[in-house]
């Protein structure tokens, strides 16, 4: 399969590729002009570059007509995820750009066991994660990771932009099969997960009066890290998008 790559230097048949991605390609990979890769806008939308021209930093292409991203899913998911302890936002971040995700939000709750902490710099770690997952796995897109939110009342304020917002609470809910059966015009979707702690029981309330439909994911307590990966695949599951 050909390599992937992101760029902003595309349009009228051509394309170029500069810094680290132009470095990669010309150095790690041996690019040779004749050779062919894949190409994205970041729009979900696709070409088949050939490499007419490597020099020193810079790599062009001619391009092939664009082509929609057969990987982009037809529902735009923003992943609202309680703040992890020892890293595990980073795993999240990666597998849920993997099955699809359009923005990850963290944001600190009531029973978040960790705290704000250089958040700015971990925030390019995350951007990178992002970007890397989306290049493996193949998505037309890059996946927006955001700074975390303070507190369980911003996320709910944001909960207005979007047609259906999920959220999954440990004392159990509707089932998601119920409620999505009853929304399937619905494009822009809102899930919601808590962190270590769970959610305390006025977030629960705070969820239901900003229009969140309160979700089960089974009996079982899943854990902080599992829960945003079930969720997300439960949905794109139901929505047609892992078929």
């Amino acid at each position: 399969m050909p390599h992937r790559y992101f760029t902003t230097e595309i349009g009228s048949g051509r394309a170029a590729l500069t810094g680290p991605d132009a470095h990669h390609l010309a150095d790690v990979m041996r690019g040779r002009v004749g050779d062919q890769v894949i190409l994205c806008d970041a729009n979900a939308v696709e070409y088949t570059g050939t490499i007419t021209s490597v020099q020193p930093g810079r790599v062009e292409f001619s391009v092939s007509e664009g082509y929609p991203s057969a990987a982009e899913p037809s529902v735009e998911i923003t992943l609202y995820a309680g703040y992890p302890k020892q890293g595990k936002l980073e795993d999240i971040i990666r597998h849920s750009v993997e099955l699809g995700v359009h923005r990850v939000v963290p944001f600190f709750s009531r029973y978040c066991v960790a705290a704000p902490k250089k958040e700015e710099a971990k925030r390019e770690r995350y951007a990178r994660i992002a970007v890397e997952a989306a290049k493996q796995c193949g998505r037309g897109i890059l996946p927006e990771v955001s700074l975390p939110l303070p507190d369980f009342a911003s996320v709910c304020r944001e909960l207005k932009d979007y047609d259906r917002a999920f959220f999954f609470y440990e004392c159990g809910g509707s089932p998601l099969r119920t409620l999505l059966k009853e929304d399937k015009a619905v494009r822009r979707i809102a899930l919601i997960t808590g962190s270590e702690g769970g959610f305390a029981p006025e977030e629960a309330d705070l969820a239901a009066a900003a229009g969140a439909r309160t979700v089960g994911l089974g009996p079982r307590i899943l854990r902080c890290e599992t829960a945003p990966l079930a969720a997300l695949a439960a949905v794109m599951t139901l929505t047609g998008n892992l078929e």
